[in-house]
């Protein structure tokens, strides 16, 4: 009787000992497709952004060009015609800063910029959010004057811990670099010099001078998410 019992119990724990790793096997799955998802909308998302600002790029240039062209055929002169070209490439310039470019989307949120980070082959998306999907689908400015401004601009991203989004943030270093894209396709170079771990609540950073800088501010959890991972980065 007692042999029966000793086998049972057996039986049951070896039972749950199988469900166990099932259950495991199945939850490193799910996290390992769900991850693929991410990075690959994510990729997509970065390739349309890229493309319509290089859309921008391409019609300015080609009014520049068609400018230039229209000149050479007049018997004009010279000097006056360099005047004129000058003050129309400073205007068309004027112009390209102060037109909005397509506005490209993740879902519903507009996508201001992108994210590069080469040390942990971070390359996200920058949307305008940071709500529980925003954050699920990139990384998000939540505070500060904009993207490449100068001042100071806060982006959260998500630690799941496993390579998504900032989950690596923690072994970055003093003097990593960080690039960022903006709406207009300027890409500005940030050197991190300053990384700290403080409360969740703090928000003492988000406001700072920048002594004329531009410099950006990046949140994330630590792996046990009771505290806040903070890295301070200004324009190299």
């Amino acid at each position: 009787m007692n042999e029966n019992k000793y086998s049972n119990v057996l039986t049951m724990l070896l039972v749950v000992f199988i469900v166990a790793i099932l259950g495991i096997i199945v939850y490193f799955a799910y996290d390992l497709l769900n991850s693929n998802k991410v990075n690959t909308d994510a990729q997509a998302t970065i390739e349309e952004f890229e493309k319509s600002r290089t859309t921008v790029r391409r019609n300015v240039s080609n009014t520049t060009t068609n400018t230039v062209s229209d000149s050479d055929n007049n018997n004009i002169d010279m000097s006056a015609e360099r005047d004129k070209l000058l003050q129309a490439s400073e205007e068309l310039s004027s112009q390209r800063v102060k037109t909005e470019p397509e506005v490209v989307k993740m879902e519903k949120y507009e996508v201001l910029g992108t994210i590069k980070i080469p040390k942990t082959k971070c390359e996200y998306p920058i949307l305008d959010g940071c709500d529980k999907r925003a954050l699920e689908l990139a990384v998000g400015f939540t505070y500060g004057v904009g993207l490449n401004e100068v001042g100071n601009s806060v982006i959260f991203g998500h630690n799941y811990r496993n390579g998504l989004f900032f989950s690596n943030n923690k072994n970055l270093s003093n003097g990593d670099v960080v690039y960022i894209t903006d709406k207009y396709g300027t890409t500005v170079t940030y050197e991190i010099y300053n990384i700290y771990q403080t409360e969740a609540n703090d928000a003492t950073y988000f406001v700072r001078d920048t002594e004329g800088r531009r410099e950006i501010s990046l949140q994330t959890c630590t792996d046990d998410g009771a505290k806040r991972i903070i890295i301070w980065a200004k324009e190299k």
